[in-house]
């Protein structure tokens, strides 16, 4: 048997999600680690913050994960819980981009074991538009893929006067948009970022736990802990025309954060040199 299975096998795992996140993870959980899944009763993860901005979330991706995972442990007793956090907005190199950015925390309390990972993608339809009409909106929700991407409508960009969350069909739309216009004359609509109503997202999740799977699969050489992973990577790979260090990666430092055991792995990326194009002293 697996390390990681031998550790997980058979244990009961929460997922700490109150918008229906365990439909991927939860499988994915099950095949890589033999665990159990189950979803806390009366999760209110809302508390930690929203996307739709009545509660703004006071700590960061990371924290707040951590906290969502000890409230659903403490709601279910489990000793081992799972958690995701979001935010979407420009992609951190491709600036004029948007992009969804997930986080996925582990925790295994009996075994003082934390992982984390994390996936950013621009297969994403966040957005959102100030309207004047019925059409614009239905225009916009083209775009976005509804009715499978639901959406919000509200008074007006981040007001909450009016708001009408998880609109996931025509009828409904043309009512509270009817609703809205005619009591402030535009209205703001965006797509609803909520996990259970936008599938782009789900998807998002899903890669950043496979990701999080991976580094527990990843067996520490010296005291055969999971989690022997990437802890940091080394810019300096040498420019092929002129052997100036570039931005590129030529290290990765692989630890093990239950022993501390290192390990330095040169040109992880396959490439000893790189492109000219790259440098800035050939190309500044």
């Amino acid at each position: 048997m697996s390390i990681q299975h031998s550790l997980f096998k058979n244990r009961k795992v929460v997922v700490a999600t109150m918008h229906g996140k365990e439909k991927v993870i939860g499988p994915l959980l099950k095949e890589n680690l033999a665990v159990r899944i189950i979803v806390p009763k009366k999760f209110n993860s809302d508390q930690f913050g929203t996307f739709s901005g009545e509660i703004e979330r006071s700590q960061d991706v990371l924290q707040t994960a951590r906290r969502k995972c000890e409230h659903a442990m403490e709601l279910t007793g489990c000793d081992m819980a799972i958690a995701s956090e979001g935010s979407f907005g420009p992609h951190p190199s491709l600036f004029f981009v948007p992009s969804d950015d997930e986080f996925v925390l582990f925790i295994d309390k009996k075994n003082r074991l934390e992982f984390w990972s994390r996936a950013i993608s621009t297969e994403t339809n966040f957005g959102g538009k100030t309207v004047k009409t019925i059409q614009e909106a239905l225009d916009f929700t083209q775009q976005i893929g509804f009715p499978n991407h639901r959406v919000i409508v509200r008074n007006a960009e981040n007001g909450v006067q009016f708001i009408q969350k998880g609109i996931g069909n025509s009828e409904d739309l043309e009512n509270y948009l009817n609703y809205a216009l005619k009591s402030f004359g535009t209205c703001f609509i965006e797509t609803d970022m909520r996990a259970m109503y936008n599938p782009k997202r789900m998807a998002v999740i899903a890669d950043a736990t496979q990701q999080l799977l991976d580094k527990i699969a990843s067996i520490c050489p010296t005291c055969e802990m999971p989690g022997f992973s990437i802890s940091k990577s080394l810019q300096g790979l040498p420019c092929e025309q002129c052997g100036f260090p570039t931005a590129s990666v030529k290290t990765h430092i692989k630890s093990c954060m239950s022993c501390g055991h290192e390990e330095h792995v040169l040109f992880p990326n396959g490439k000893i040199k790189e492109d000219p194009m790259y440098c800035n002293n050939c190309n500044p």
